[in-house]
Protein backbone atom coordinates (compact mmCIF):
# COMPACT_ATOMS: atom_id res chain seq x y z
CA UNK A 1 0.00 0.00 0.00
CA UNK A 2 2.51 1.91 1.00
CA UNK A 3 4.10 1.48 -2.68
CA UNK A 4 0.66 2.02 -4.11
CA UNK A 5 0.70 5.65 -1.99
CA UNK A 6 4.51 6.44 -3.63
CA UNK A 7 3.40 5.42 -6.89
CA UNK A 8 0.63 7.44 -6.28
CA UNK A 9 2.48 10.82 -5.47
CA UNK A 10 5.11 10.21 -8.21
CA UNK A 11 2.19 10.32 -10.61
CA UNK A 12 0.60 13.45 -9.33
CA UNK A 13 3.97 15.00 -9.19
CA UNK A 14 5.01 13.87 -12.71
CA UNK A 15 1.16 15.16 -13.86
CA UNK A 16 1.74 18.38 -12.19
CA UNK A 17 5.34 18.38 -13.96
CA UNK A 18 3.36 17.81 -17.51
CA UNK A 19 0.96 20.54 -16.51
CA UNK A 20 3.58 23.15 -15.75
CA UNK A 21 5.39 22.64 -19.10
CA UNK A 22 2.56 22.50 -20.82
CA UNK A 23 2.24 25.97 -19.18
CA UNK A 24 4.94 27.30 -19.68
CA UNK A 25 5.19 25.81 -23.96
CA UNK A 26 1.97 27.88 -23.96
CA UNK A 27 2.97 30.97 -22.55
CA UNK A 28 6.02 30.60 -24.88
CA UNK A 29 4.01 30.13 -28.05
CA UNK A 30 1.83 33.68 -26.99
CA UNK A 31 4.93 34.93 -25.90
CA UNK A 32 6.41 34.05 -29.35
CA UNK A 33 2.82 35.13 -31.22
CA UNK A 34 3.13 38.70 -29.24
CA UNK A 35 6.83 38.97 -30.36
CA UNK A 36 7.06 40.47 -33.82
CA UNK A 37 8.88 38.54 -36.25
CA UNK A 38 11.81 39.72 -37.78
CA UNK A 39 9.72 39.69 -41.17
CA UNK A 40 7.27 41.77 -39.09
CA UNK A 41 9.87 44.47 -37.90
CA UNK A 42 10.93 44.98 -41.47
CA UNK A 43 7.51 45.50 -42.83
CA UNK A 44 6.84 48.02 -40.23
CA UNK A 45 9.90 49.61 -40.72
CA UNK A 46 9.47 49.21 -44.83
CA UNK A 47 6.19 51.39 -44.00
CA UNK A 48 7.48 53.70 -41.92
CA UNK A 49 10.19 54.61 -44.25
CA UNK A 50 7.42 54.75 -46.95
CA UNK A 51 5.54 56.99 -45.52
CA UNK A 52 8.16 59.41 -44.58
CA UNK A 53 9.22 59.15 -48.06
CA UNK A 54 5.55 60.50 -48.99
CA UNK A 55 5.69 63.32 -46.55
CA UNK A 56 9.30 64.28 -48.08
CA UNK A 57 8.34 64.34 -51.46
CA UNK A 58 5.31 66.04 -50.44
CA UNK A 59 7.47 69.32 -48.55
CA UNK A 60 9.96 69.31 -51.13
CA UNK A 61 7.10 69.79 -53.98
CA UNK A 62 5.57 72.69 -52.01
CA UNK A 63 9.33 74.35 -51.29
CA UNK A 64 9.87 74.49 -55.11
CA UNK A 65 6.59 75.87 -55.67
CA UNK A 66 6.96 78.44 -53.04
CA UNK A 67 10.63 79.10 -54.74
CA UNK A 68 8.82 79.05 -58.26
CA UNK A 69 5.95 81.84 -57.26
CA UNK A 70 8.67 83.95 -55.65
CA UNK A 71 10.48 83.98 -58.97
CA UNK A 72 8.15 84.55 -60.66
CA UNK A 73 7.13 87.11 -58.27
CA UNK A 74 10.92 88.94 -58.51
CA UNK A 75 10.51 88.84 -62.60
CA UNK A 76 7.28 90.35 -62.53
CA UNK A 77 8.25 93.55 -60.22
CA UNK A 78 11.49 93.37 -62.52
CA UNK A 79 9.06 94.20 -65.45
CA UNK A 80 7.02 96.67 -63.87
CA UNK A 81 9.81 98.54 -62.85
CA UNK A 82 11.06 98.66 -65.96
CA UNK A 83 8.05 99.80 -67.75
CA UNK A 84 7.92 102.34 -64.85
CA UNK A 85 10.84 103.79 -66.06
CA UNK A 86 10.65 103.15 -69.54
CA UNK A 87 7.45 105.19 -69.47
CA UNK A 88 8.32 107.67 -66.50
CA UNK A 89 8.25 110.80 -68.49
CA UNK A 90 4.59 110.37 -69.91
CA UNK A 91 2.33 112.28 -67.94
CA UNK A 92 4.65 115.28 -68.41
CA UNK A 93 5.34 114.65 -71.94
CA UNK A 94 1.24 114.82 -72.28
CA UNK A 95 1.07 117.69 -70.20
CA UNK A 96 3.76 119.54 -72.49
CA UNK A 97 2.09 118.60 -76.03
CA UNK A 98 -0.70 121.08 -75.75
CA UNK A 99 2.25 123.96 -75.45
CA UNK A 100 4.03 122.85 -78.36
CA UNK A 101 1.18 122.81 -80.04
CA UNK A 102 0.59 125.97 -79.12
CA UNK A 103 4.01 127.33 -80.10
CA UNK A 104 4.10 125.65 -83.61
CA UNK A 105 0.89 127.59 -84.37
CA UNK A 106 2.67 130.98 -83.21
CA UNK A 107 4.99 129.85 -85.61
CA UNK A 108 2.83 129.58 -88.44
CA UNK A 109 1.59 133.41 -88.22
CA UNK A 110 3.96 135.75 -90.62
CA UNK A 111 5.22 138.56 -89.39
CA UNK A 112 6.58 141.78 -90.68
CA UNK A 113 7.57 143.96 -88.16
CA UNK A 114 10.80 144.35 -86.40
CA UNK A 115 8.80 143.62 -82.88
CA UNK A 116 7.09 141.10 -84.41
CA UNK A 117 10.16 139.18 -85.94
CA UNK A 118 11.63 139.19 -82.48
CA UNK A 119 9.24 137.63 -81.00
CA UNK A 120 8.91 135.31 -83.11
CA UNK A 121 12.47 134.64 -83.03
CA UNK A 122 11.95 133.66 -79.53
CA UNK A 123 9.34 131.32 -80.03
CA UNK A 124 11.53 129.58 -82.11
CA UNK A 125 13.83 129.33 -79.58
CA UNK A 126 11.48 128.02 -76.92
CA UNK A 127 10.34 125.43 -79.48
CA UNK A 128 13.42 124.23 -80.76
CA UNK A 129 14.40 123.74 -76.64
CA UNK A 130 11.51 122.59 -76.29
CA UNK A 131 11.96 119.56 -79.28
CA UNK A 132 15.48 118.80 -78.08
CA UNK A 133 14.29 118.03 -74.77
CA UNK A 134 11.36 115.84 -76.32
CA UNK A 135 14.07 114.22 -78.68
CA UNK A 136 16.67 113.68 -75.42
CA UNK A 137 13.57 111.79 -73.91
CA UNK A 138 12.59 109.70 -77.32
CA UNK A 139 9.56 111.19 -77.50
CA UNK A 140 9.53 111.80 -81.18
CA UNK A 141 6.04 113.04 -83.83
CA UNK A 142 4.26 110.69 -85.74
CA UNK A 143 4.94 111.82 -89.32
CA UNK A 144 1.81 111.44 -90.85
CA UNK A 145 1.61 113.97 -93.73
CA UNK A 146 1.39 111.47 -97.37
CA UNK A 147 1.70 108.63 -95.11
CA UNK A 148 -1.09 105.03 -95.31
CA UNK A 149 -3.59 105.68 -92.65
CA UNK A 150 -2.84 103.92 -89.52
CA UNK A 151 -5.65 103.38 -86.72
CA UNK A 152 -3.07 102.59 -84.41
CA UNK A 153 -0.96 105.90 -84.92
CA UNK A 154 -3.58 108.19 -86.33
CA UNK A 155 -7.40 109.71 -85.78
CA UNK A 156 -9.26 110.14 -89.24
CA UNK A 157 -11.53 113.58 -88.51
CA UNK A 158 -12.54 113.87 -92.08
CA UNK A 159 -12.13 111.96 -95.37
CA UNK A 160 -12.30 113.66 -98.43
CA UNK A 161 -12.53 112.10 -101.98
CA UNK A 162 -8.91 110.75 -103.20
CA UNK A 163 -7.42 113.55 -106.07
CA UNK A 164 -6.58 111.70 -109.32
CA UNK A 165 -2.77 110.76 -108.13
CA UNK A 166 -3.54 109.96 -104.57
CA UNK A 167 -3.77 106.57 -103.20
CA UNK A 168 -7.04 105.57 -101.25
CA UNK A 169 -6.24 106.14 -97.59
CA UNK A 170 -3.44 108.09 -97.72
CA UNK A 171 -3.35 111.46 -95.16
CA UNK A 172 -3.54 114.83 -97.22
CA UNK A 173 -3.55 116.82 -94.16
CA UNK A 174 -2.68 117.05 -90.28
CA UNK A 175 -4.93 119.14 -87.95
CA UNK A 176 -2.99 117.91 -84.68
CA UNK A 177 0.59 116.27 -84.67
CA UNK A 178 0.79 113.08 -82.92
CA UNK A 179 3.28 111.70 -80.62
CA UNK A 180 4.90 108.64 -79.48
CA UNK A 181 6.85 107.71 -76.14
CA UNK A 182 9.64 105.27 -77.34
CA UNK A 183 7.22 102.58 -79.20
CA UNK A 184 4.17 103.56 -77.13
CA UNK A 185 1.39 106.20 -78.68
CA UNK A 186 1.07 109.17 -76.08
CA UNK A 187 -1.32 111.21 -78.84
CA UNK A 188 -2.38 109.78 -81.93
CA UNK A 189 -2.05 112.36 -85.08
CA UNK A 190 -5.84 113.95 -85.81
CA UNK A 191 -5.74 113.83 -89.80
CA UNK A 192 -7.46 113.96 -93.14
CA UNK A 193 -7.94 110.82 -94.96
CA UNK A 194 -8.10 110.59 -98.97
CA UNK A 195 -10.85 107.92 -99.80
Amino acid sequence: MAADKEKANQEAVAAKEKAQDSKKQESKKAAAKKKPTVKDQLKAAQEQIDQLTKEKDELEDKYLRAEAEMANMQTRYKKEQEQLLKYQSQRLATAVLPVIDNLNRALEIEVDDEASKNLKQGVEMVAKDLNKAFTDNEITKIESLGKKFDPTLHQAVKSVPAEDGQEPETIVEVFQDGYMLKDRVLRPAMVVVAQ
